[in-house]
């Protein structure tokens, strides 16, 4: 009779063990933060579904699915020929093709004005892909979206490291004004971005500090450690803090540390 007590006394204890587990609030303050950015990633917005990014050149530059084109999108997701998008002194705007099926917003259209635009880019639409201008420095580019490409397709999730309270760490803010960082973004162009001060904080008794850019109310961090060369990005990961308290201080919590993008 005893045996069958211990057991279920044990089973008991440890459903007990489980929802303390699952009620820690950090921890689910990160799988919380973890979900978010799966669905932000997800989203018709997100960046799973980039396709493509096509530097366009002065002039017209005809899109579609067939290789004829001067850039070519997902053959079996376009139609042969869509149209041009013409750049023109820093003006871009787009002709649709005879018979080609292309909308803005729910409209059907000939011809849009993509650049420049006011507030949010002007985007088209034709069955799954989506697509808009972005300028960087003198240059300009169609930046593609698949909603049913490979990668959205193929995503399984992203693994992560087990969370854990160690790498929440108290920082204090010491400003740095008129300091500015060098940025080097994923297309090799390097920019210079103001950083309103650093913030130092201590892991197993050994200061650092990380510079941030952003704002002091919003501070944003890009940081490498040893992992960047087997587990995470190379290039570095990304990481968001809240702002720091009247006193100066806040909490960087690497439980939240993300690969780019």
């Amino acid at each position: 009779m005893k045996t069958p007590l211990t057991f279920v006394g044990a089973l008991l204890l440890g459903v007990s063990l489980l929802a303390f587990r699952s009620d820690n609030p950090h921890e689910a303050e990160i799988k919380s933060w973890h979900q978010k950015r799966i669905e932000n990633l997800k989203a018709e917005e997100g960046w799973l579904n980039l396709a493509g990014l096509f530097w366009l050149k002065e002039g017209e530059n005809t899109i579609g699915g067939n290789e004829k084109n001067s850039i070519v999108f997902p053959a079996e997701h376009s139609d042969a020929f869509l149209g041009k998008i013409i750049l023109k002194d820093g003006k871009v705007t787009f002709e649709a093709a005879p018979q080609a099926a292309v909308q803005l917003g729910e409209q059907a259209v000939t011809n849009a004005e993509l650049f420049p635009y006011q507030g949010k880019p002007t985007v088209l639409k034709h069955k799954t892909l989506r697509w808009f201008i972005i300028q960087r420095g003198d240059k300009f580019a169609i930046r593609l979206r698949d909603l049913e490409g490979t990668y959205v397709k193929a995503f399984k999730g992203i693994e992560t490291f087990p969370i854990t309270t160690d790498w929440k760490v108290k920082a204090k803010f010491i400003p740095t004004e008129g300091k500015k960082l060098t940025i080097l973004d994923i297309t090799g162009r390097s920019y210079e971005q103001a950083s309103p001060g650093k913030f130092v904080f201590t892991i197993d008794g050994k200061e650092y500090s990380l510079e941030s850019v952003g704002s002091k109310e919003r501070p944003h961090f890009v940081f490498g450690d040893l992992t960047n060369k087997h587990d995470t990005y190379g290039g570095g990961r990304f990481l968001d803090a809240p702002a720091p308290d009247a006193e100066g201080y806040t909490y960087i919590d690497f439980n939240k540390a993300y690969n780019p993008p």
